[in-house]
């Protein structure tokens, strides 16, 4: 399936294609909008003194990995859990950020934690040999992430997904899949990093 969304105005149009795992509809590519829903502007925050400032005092921030466009052609853009959580709405329109209780609902589904990384995985662009089967056409790649300081790290080996749901008033909840093992991993970590976000259709 593909759509055409659009976050907030005709600038951030995107074209999204969509698998439907279990009973979930997931977008196949990671997000990559610079508007809330409402149309007001996602900052971007490109300088590391900018990325702080933001996570400090509890403010949505965005970036391109590296803040090379390019990566975010492929990678979506990273968000960090403010920007996930803002009441303006982060997913576009009929979307929304898939939750701690979904991830787990299609890791479930697709054998358990262990199991779901290489299904997950894309067939491509991993590292070290570090490719899945894509069985289940999630097809997650490696993006990486941004610290709560701003540094950029390990894109090409691990990609990082938020969840919707917070831990507590410092962490939130999100998933790894690392290049080896093949697994799904569930934690948390501060608000204040940069990972990638995907979205399921309302139902």
């Amino acid at each position: 399936m593909v759509y055409m969304l659009f976050s907030g105005t005709v600038s951030d149009q995107n074209i999204y294609k969509t698998v439907k795992i279990e009973k979930l509809e997931w977008m196949i590519e990671n997000l990559n909008v610079s508007f809330f829903r409402n149309g007001d502007p996602i900052p971007e925050a490109r300088m590391n003194e900018e990325w702080l400032k933001a996570g400090k005092e509890g403010k949505p921030a965005s970036c391109y990995y590296e803040n090379k466009i390019e990566n975010g052609n492929k990678y979506g853009k990273l968000y960090n859990w403010y920007a996930v959580n803002d009441p303006r709405g982060l997913a576009p329109a009929g979307w929304h950020v898939s939750s701690d209780a979904e991830w787990r609902q299609v890791t479930d589904f697709l054998g358990g934690e262990d199991a779901a990384g290489t299904k997950m995985k894309s067939s491509y662009g991993w590292n070290k040999d570090g490719n899945g089967t894509n069985e289940s056409g999630f097809k997650g790649l490696p993006g990486g992430c941004r610290d709560l300081n701003g540094k950029f790290g390990y894109i090409d080996n691990i990609g990082y997904w938020w969840s919707s749901t917070e831990k507590d008033t410092t962490f939130a909840w999100f998933r790894i899949i690392d290049k080896s093992p093949y697994y799904v991993y569930r934690t948390n970590y501060y608000k204040q990093n940069g990972l990638s976000v995907r979205c399921i259709r309302d139902y």
